[in-house]
């Protein structure tokens, strides 16, 4: 069983940084691309980053490409979101989850909100 937890979160003003993490329950998670992505209000969750099991291999969503890093640490099963330059259109619910995504996997989230 996969458990993943994200943390993370807060409230920043437009240009700030914040770093998500996400740690991962279960030894199968270093066998797994794993995404980062992200619901705002009235919106379908959509995929922001993926990260392939080695960390060899990266891909963002256009709207975030050039300010957002992706990572992972396998070693202590967890995936990580750098998020700098954020921009008041980043506030969202975010989460982690395999991808593709596995509907018994999604955790709470964490909420990111940025203030114009």
């Amino acid at each position: 069983q996969v458990q993943l937890v994200e943390s993370g979160g807060g409230l920043v003003q437009a240009g700030g940084s914040l770093r998500l993490s996400c740690a991962a329950s279960g030894r199968i998670f270093s066998r797994y691309t794993m995404g980062w992505f992200r619901q705002a209000p009235g919106k379908e969750r959509e995929l922001v980053a993926a990260i392939s099991w080695s960390g060899g291999s990266t891909s963002y969503a256009d709207s975030v490409k050039g300010r957002f890093t992706i990572s992972r640490d396998n070693a202590k099963n967890t995936v990580y979101l750098q998020m700098n330059s954020l921009k008041p259109e980043d506030t969202a619910v975010y989460y982690c989850n395999i991808d593709p995504p596995v509907s018994v996997y999604w955790g709470q989230g964490t909420q990111v909100t940025v203030s114009s």
